[in-house]
């Protein structure tokens, strides 16, 4: 836990000592996130929200399906995923003329993720019926927004599983989302200041 935390205060130190320090993307100007992204999940079905920070970091929160597995089994069911996002290529993509709308482009996050044990669908893991199951660790991830709306989200990582009355224990985390974002995105075009 206390790693973690160690974490997100370094992604977030970053953050301020770029702002502070006028660090841009290109030019003079800033390449600015979202301000706020909803998205529907088609693939797992949920919702998820993204709210940008600063000019490459953003907090999102996702309720959909999800797998947990980790050294004493795995659970399916109903998940609450939770990420602070650090953007790494937005520089990249814009001097390729590529798309950074609808936080298009890869990044690196603190995840954690919450299984409930009242939204459970199947486990194979023996113990108490009530257990909740939380993992806690780092991913990478690729997020892609279309013209029309349509995103796409993939993530690798690994971290802590700890279980709530249950053997806690060490395991991957793998993530994949197609969805469509109904809510407007800026311009396909970077916006600077």
């Amino acid at each position: 836990m206390k790693k973690l935390g160690m974490v997100i205060l370094i992604l977030w130190s970053v953050g301020v000592h770029s702002q502070i320090n006028g660090v841009t993307e290109k030019g003079t100007g800033i390449v600015h996130l979202e301000r706020h992204q909803f998205k529907l999940d088609l693939f797992s079905p949920g919702l998820s929200y993204e709210l940008g920070l600063f000019k490459n970091q953003s907090v999102s929160t996702a309720l959909g399906l999800g797998m947990a597995t980790y050294e004493p089994g795995y659970v399916i069911g109903l998940a609450l995923n939770n990420r602070y996002r650090y953007y790494h290529n937005f520089n990249r993509r814009v001097n390729k003329n590529k798309n950074v709308s609808g936080n298009s482009g890869n990044y690196i996050a603190a995840a954690q993720a919450i299984f409930f044990s009242q939204a459970r669908l199947t486990t194979n893991i023996t113990g108490p019926d009530d257990f909740n199951l939380g993992f806690y660790g780092m991913v990478y991830g690729i997020q892609r927004t279309y013209p029309k709306g349509f995103n796409f989200n993939a993530e690798l990582g690994a971290g802590y599983y700890r279980g709530d009355g249950e053997p806690s224990g060490y395991g991957p985390l793998v993530g994949f989302t197609f969805g469509w974002v109904p809510t407007k995105r800026t311009s396909r075009k970077p916006v600077f200041d």
